[in-house]
């Protein structure tokens, strides 16, 4: 059976945590102490997941550990800078990179040259839990780069932001915050989309094997009842435009949104009329696209006058609004109708031909 002191040091992690979020270990402010609970946090935890999840992995013990801490000090100093994250942390995330390959491979190397000398059925048994490890392996791996690629894109959302109101730059003056800023580290450190975009592709690839190995492929895994491989085109079609419509509405938000946190709203007033006015050719562009987002889910055939009618919908979004995404939204919507269109009529002409 596992032993259960591991999960002392599962609440020590949480403890930590919490301290380091409400302050009152004072991470925000000593780059010393955050270093200490980054290095903690990842020790505690590192040394739970190796009890609990590889305990008959002895010799993967270290690696694990280094692992985690080179995933919480990454995390840790990316959320909360210092002057050395510029120099540290491209170190830290390529030494990460690097214990992937080493741990998988020793997972099973090691642990096979152990039972060498069994019978057959005991060597299977142990394949089988090497097969299991290693995919355990392969998950904690695809959660550490998906957290450090979440956590760097906030790094870059932060900077990328419209420049802060005067009275949130006296709060934070009034909080004595550090000088050098996440956003300051997202200006300066070139590598960090880089380190994004890496980390997103190995979480990707891993998760895809991860999927082959133990579902067999996306037929076995559906998330939504009914999908198959008659809708492979329909979650890219509504993820550009459920991404294009939701970035359009934080864009209105944002400009009639002052830094003070109430609405620049007042009826008549210059916020009220860019709302509404950029809300309404917001509208005008989403008949196209539920049109052409059903098309790929049932592909059922709509008629070219409803095609027709609703295209012009889209001219007042291209050349009215002040928001480039609706823009875009405009000019998707328009082609979305003659690709549509198309697509109809190929199937008309197939369906003349058949009969």
């Amino acid at each position: 059976s596992k032993p259960t002191w591991p999960s002392w040091l599962l609440i020590t992690t949480v403890v930590l945590t919490l301290a380091a979020v409400t302050s009152i270990i004072p991470v925000k402010y000593v780059v010393e102490l955050r270093a200490l609970y980054a290095v903690a946090v990842g020790v505690t935890l590192g040394i739970y997941i190796s009890v609990q999840c590889f305990f008959q992995a002895v010799v993967l013990y270290p690696l694990l550990v280094a692992t985690i801490v080179s995933a919480a000090v990454f995390v840790v100093f990316t959320h909360l800078p210092s002057e050395s994250s510029t120099r540290v942390l491209p170190r830290v995330f390529s030494f990460l990179v690097a214990l992937f390959p080493v741990t998988y491979l020793l997972e099973g190397q090691l642990r096979a040259k152990s039972f060498a000398d069994e019978d057959e059925a005991e060597k299977f048994t142990n394949m089988l839990a090497i097969e299991g490890a290693r995919m355990s392996l392969l998950g904690l791996y695809a959660a550490f780069f998906m957290i450090i690629a979440l956590e760097i894109k906030l790094a870059l959302l932060l900077r990328d932001k419209a420049a802060d109101r005067p009275r949130l730059l006296q709060q934070r003056r009034a909080h004595a915050a550090p000088t050098f800023t996440i956003k300051r580290l997202a200006a300066e450190a070139a590598w960090m989309p880089a380190i994004d975009n890496v980390s997103t592709v190995l979480c990707f690839i891993i998760c895809l094997v991860l999927n082959i190995t133990l579902t067999g492929g996306s037929n076995r895994f559906n998330i939504f009842a009914g999908f198959g491989n008659r809708q492979r085109y329909f979650p890219v079609t509504v993820s550009i435009s459920g991404y294009l419509l939701l970035t359009a509405l934080y864009r209105i938000w944002e400009e009639t949104c002052p830094g003070n946190g109430g609405w620049a709203l007042d009826i008549g007033g210059p916020g009220w009329l860019f709302a509404v006015r950029n809300v309404a050719l917001l509208v005008l562009t989403l008949p196209n696209h539920i049109l052409f987002n059903r098309c790929m889910w049932d592909y059922v055939r709509h008629t070219d006058a409803k095609l027709l009618l609703t295209l012009p919908l889209n001219l007042p979004s291209v050349t009215m609004t002040d928001i480039v995404t609706i823009r875009v939204l405009g000019l998707l919507g328009a082609m979305y109708s003659l690709v549509q269109y198309l697509i109809s009529r190929r199937i008309r002409i197939a369906g003349m031909k058949y009969i």
